[in-house]
Formats: C-alpha cells, structure tokens, sequence
C-alpha cells in the first residue's frame, strides 16, 4: 500500500464491462453519421457534433440535443443499461457515450418541472415491501450518473432548494462519506484533516471482527473485552450494521489538566475503570507446523516429553506437553517452552545407486519453541492436513492484557493519545453525583485542533444517557445542540455540560467547572508491549559481523548518520569511535608497514616476512571492503605511521 488511500462513497456503484452493440445500433438510428461517408468539410460545421463511444469515435451527428434527451429517456425507460453515461462537451462540440467498466456511478432522484419524481407514496410503497431499489431505477424515479454525466446535471442537496434548472436531486447528502467516516459523530463540525485520520485510524480500532471469532484462527486477532454501542451514533452505524460488531468503549471524559502526566495528548486513567475491564483485550496469535514425508521413505516425527532422570517428571521445557508430544489446551506457555517436540531425519535426499544401505535413520530435535515477552495460554490445537498430505498442526496463543502507560487510545475524531498515567480512584476529582472519569484529557487537545464535533459528541451522550436514548450525530444533520442542551436542563445540569468538580487529592471544589460527559474511545492496536525494545550484546549479522536489525530479531539501536553529525558538533571522537567501532564490529587485522596490505597471524604474504607487520583495530566492514577491492584487482594500501607518546 503506498500513496494516498482513498475511500468509496456510500450507494456508489463500480461498472463493468458491457456489450456495446446494442448502443451502436441505438445511435445510428438516432441519426449519427459514419465519418467515412463525409467529404470532412461537415467537420467544421457549428452545429455538427463528434460522438464518442468508449474513447472511439463513433460518428458525426447535427441535432445532438436529441441525441443525448434520446439516449436519457431510452436509458430511464430500460431499454439501455443504467450503467451506460452519455454527456455532452460543448467546446470541443464533442458527445461522449461510456459503457466501459470501472467508472464510479451514484443513483440521484430525477427531477421533473421542480418536482422530484419520487414522492411519499411511493416511499411508504417502499418500507411496506410492495417496491424494491430496482423499481426505482425500471420505473425511471432514480437514475446512476457517473462523473462525465454529473458535469451535465444540476444537482440539488435537498428539496427546498431545487429551481427550474435542476434536473437531479441528492438521495441522502450524508452517502457523499464512506463507511469509514461514516463513523464520524457531527464530521461537519470538525476540521477535515481530523476526519481524514479518523479515517485511517478507526481501522486500528479493537473490537468485534465477527460472530464467528471465536473458532478463527488467524496469525493475529485483538478482540475487545467489552466492546459498547456508540451513544452518538449516525444513520451510517445502523446502515452498516456497525453496533452488532462495535469498535470501542463509552468513556466518561472530564476535560482538565490533571499532574502534568496529560501533556501533548497523553490520557489520565482511572486504575478503577481498568479493573472494571475498560479497554482490557484480547491478543490471539497462532503458531503452526508441518509433518512432511520425505522421498527416502523417512518423515518427521513427534516425540513425547523428555523425563527428568531424577524426579521422573518431564523437563521444564517440555513442562506443557501431553504424551502425544503437542501442547495441551489451557496450558500456560512461558519463553523458550516447547510447542510441538518435532523431529526430523537428519537423511532426507533418496540415496544414490550402489551406496550403502542405510541403517536405521538418524533424528534430530526441530522443537517449534514459544518466543514472547508475555506467557501465553493455549486456547486451542487443531490438527489437519494441507494440499500435499502433510499434517498441520495450528496452535491458538491467547493473552490478556489490559491498559497499561503508552498504550493508545484515540476517540473517533483523530484525537488520538497515549496514556501518560494511571491513577487510583481515590484521587480522581468527582463530580457532585459522585461520577468518577473514566479518562482526563487535557484540554490544550481542543483549540488548535478544532474539533468541535467532540464537543458536541459529548454534551449528546450526556443528554443520551439521562433520557436512556441514543443521539445521532449524522453528517450535515443529527440531533441538535440546543435541544439536546434544553434536555440537560430538564434533568438538571448545566446547559453548557459542564459539573461542579470536588478535587480527589484535597477534598476541595476545583475554581472552574469541568467540562464532564462520555465520548466513545477507541483501543486502538498500537501496545507498548509489542514495541518494546532494547538489547546489550545480541545477535550479528554473518557478513559484515554488525549487530542485527529490527525488533523481531533482536538486533541493536543504529546510531545513524545524523547521530553521528552531532556527535561530530559535540567534538566527542571518543565516543564516536566507541559506538561506530568497538560496539558494533571491531576487528584485529594485522598490516605489514611496508607495502600496506593485510597480513595474517603476523605474517605479510606478499613481502614474505613479518619484520614490518603492526596489530591494528579497525572495522571489521572496513576490512571486508578491502578485500572486496582486492578481488576486483584494485590494491587499498594502510599507511602506517610512529605513533610518538
């Protein structure tokens, strides 16, 4: 994936390839001319009009307003494909007709004389089950545009602001967003940078993937404990059935600066809510092998546990496995325990002819071992068999984990943060209902963010939660401000949702009300546990002898080129030296002073002697890069110099 990634409107429909016989046919006899029949001097003509097809031309014609109101009353009638666009370019005196596949198409009411053709009758048709969509579209009341055409048509928003040049009204204005800001609770409140991120982070948001997640196994799946239904929710949620498989938790949000532990979008949590289970998850993972048969009659076996010799007990690696030698389910696996105590013959290649017969084949040990910062608990094994008759045997790995300092949460208007603190219960602020917050997020979060339809998500919620009803805060609509404040009224609390807050620590009111309400909060994937690295002496690289790289393989933090420009700035050569040389590969090589080229063991090959040979520490990439020169027949020579105390 690279480059920009770009989302499908809602009701947008992506074309096929289609036969385009029938629409030649169609156009010549509505009067479209073959250009080989012309003497060329019609072509300059102001009235006569070029007709595309798919890119080809087609012909000429002389009334192509006929043409085109033609094609559209044929089109609307059934008689071509809805997905086939006509549009007309006047300065190039052009008409274009597509049929062609992957164009993006969009289904608009047709308007006729400031009417919409669609009326209440046929909606209450509709939701009695009488018509379906398809009846719409053969009934001509809705016709699919694709970009071409909608040049051509004079789209209205909504009903009220259709005059005489509109020909095509907006189904709903909210399916102009995909699924995924569809999510968004009031995106017109917000700057739209915000709604982008959103858009990229609501899928790294933990929740239900399906009802089917508990007999999946799959490389890797984060479920969430207790995943809610948002209290603000929009027409999108309900169309895309999105509270049967929610994505996040109702936290209860006070907007404050609370211990410094809050800056640049860090949350505050309350180690109460952890325990309750907020934003606890489930981490699934899957560990698999094969046993194959080979071609010299061999295969790999599975060897039950190693026993102790002493104690008759098998070996604490070999701790979690049944007789059959797989691990069982319900066991708790710890780092470097054997999963599946696999051996393989040492032989595998059919003998040649006339070698010796071979005795008995020889195993050896290819355990699959569990590697993991956390133990894990088996939740289940399943063995099978895969296309080539070699059983699989697949290993679900389950943890439990719950929020801890730098995991990531963001609410669904890409204010996305880390938490920067947990805090007993005890000195949380409360409010004068006694409701303890869930998060504290500070509100520096807010004014160069612009995210208002945060704050309007939750005054929403709060009034949602005293009448026990959810709001919709639906693009270019939902429920509004003023009665949603008049409901906040009603029950008693402020119409600026805020509430008087006592301070946990001292016991005293806060001098300012707070801000206090619930936000839907995404987990999101991003776990400290899994980025967590550091490493002393490790693994190295086979070439070059370098420390490996990346987590995964243990490999070491690179002090890169730019490091290294300020440790230049500083004057630390020293240092420089340490960490460019001695702790990442330094090599002794011994140099013979006179014709400057590598010896070996204190002996220079090409002079023959040893008398002018000194020990020297270099890099041992340095030294590979000599030799590599050397083998391309150009001589890297060391100059040697006294060195003088």
């Amino acid at each position: 994936a690279c480059g920009l990634v770009k989302n499908l409107a809602l009701m947008t429909h992506i074309t096929t390839d289609m036969e385009d016989g029938p629409i030649i046919k169609l156009a010549s006899n509505l009067g479209v001319e073959d250009v080989n029949l012309l003497c060329g001097e019609e072509l300059s003509y102001p009235n006569v009009f070029l007709v595309f097809l798919n890119g080809n031309i087609l012909g000429v014609i002389r009334d192509h307003q006929k043409l085109v109101n033609t094609f559209r009353i044929m089109r609307r009638a059934g008689y071509i494909n809805e997905f086939v666009s006509i549009s007309t370019n006047l300065s190039d005196r052009c008409v274009y007709i597509s049929s062609d596949g992957g164009r993006l198409c969009r289904p608009y009411i047709i308007v006729k004389k400031q009417k919409p053709a669609v009326t209440n009758k046929h909606m209450e048709e509709l939701a009695q089950g009488y018509r379906n969509f398809e009846d719409f579209l053969h009934e001509g009341l809705v016709e699919y545009l694709d970009v071409n055409e909608e040049n051509d048509c004079n789209i209205a928003l909504y009903e009220n602001t259709i005059n005489k040049d509109t020909t095509h009204l907006e189904i709903e204005p909210f399916t102009l967003l995909g699924v995924c800001a569809g999510l968004i609770p009031y995106p017109h409140h917000n700057q739209s940078p915000r709604n982008t991120y959103q858009c990229a982070m609501g899928k790294q948001a933990m929740g239900t993937i399906g009802y089917n997640q508990r007999n999946r196994i799959d490389t890797l799946m984060y479920l969430l404990a207790y995943p809610q239904k948002p209290m603000v929710k929009t027409k999108t949620i309900e169309l895309i059935d999105f509270e049967k498989l929610p994505a996040g938790q109702n936290a209860t949000v006070a907007v404050m600066s609370y211990s410094g532990y809050d800056i640049e979008d860090a949350l505050v949590l309350n180690k109460a809510s952890l325990d309750r289970g907020f934003g606890r998850c489930l981490v699934y993972k899957n560990a698999k092998c094969t046993l194959k048969r080979y071609t010299n009659q061999t295969f790999d076996k599975v060897m039950g546990p190693m026993l102790d010799a002493a104690t008759r007990k098998p070996i604490w690696r070999h701790e979690i496995l049944d007789a059959d030698g797989i691990c069982s389910p319900g066991e708790k696996v710890e780092n470097k325990q054997v999963l599946v105590n696999k051996s393989m013959p040492t032989v595998t290649q059919t003998p040649l002819e006339g070698s010796s017969v071979p005795q008995q084949p020889q195993y050896k040990d290819v355990p699959v071992t569990y590697k993991g910062a956390t133990d894990s608990y088996i939740e289940k094994v399943m063995i099978s068999s895969n296309a080539e008759d070699a059983f699989l045997i697949k290993m679900l790995l389950r943890q439990t984990r719950r929020p801890e300092i730098g995991d990531k949460f963001s609410s669904r208007h890409g204010q996305k943060g880390v938490c920067g603190l947990i805090v007993p219960q005890e000195d949380m602020p409360f409010c004068d209902t006694g409701i303890c917050p869930d998060i504290i997020m500070n509100p520096h979060g807010f004014p160069s963010r612009m995210t208002v339809g945060k704050l309007i998500e939750l005054l929403a919620g709060k009034a949602g939660v005293l009448d026990g009803r959810f709001h919709y805060g639906t693009a270019f609509g939902g429920s509004k401000v003023k009665d949603v404040c008049e409901d906040l009224i009603r029950h008693g609390y402020n119409y600026l949702g805020k509430d008087y807050v006592t301070s946990g620590i001292t016991g005293e009111p806060l001098e300012a009300y707070i801000y206090f309400g619930p936000v839907y909060y995404q987990k999101l994937k991003h776990m400290v546990l899994d980025k967590m690295h550091a490493r002393a002496r490790g693994p190295r690289a086979v070439l070059t002898r370098q420390p490996t790289e990346g987590r995964s393989r243990d490999g070491g933090l690179r002090l890169g080129e730019m490091e290294r420009d300020c440790l230049i700035g500083y004057g630390a050569s020293m240092l420089l030296l340490e960490r460019l040389m001695i702790s990442s590969d330094a090599f002794e090589v011994d140099v013979c002073g006179q014709c400057g080229l590598l010896g070996y063991s204190g002996w220079c090959h090409y002079c023959k002697s040893s008398c002018h040979v000194s020990s020297l520490r270099i890099p041992y990439a340095c030294k590979l890069l000599f030799q590599e020169l050397q083998s391309m027949n150009i001589i890297p020579r060391l100059k040697l110099a006294k060195y003088n105390e």
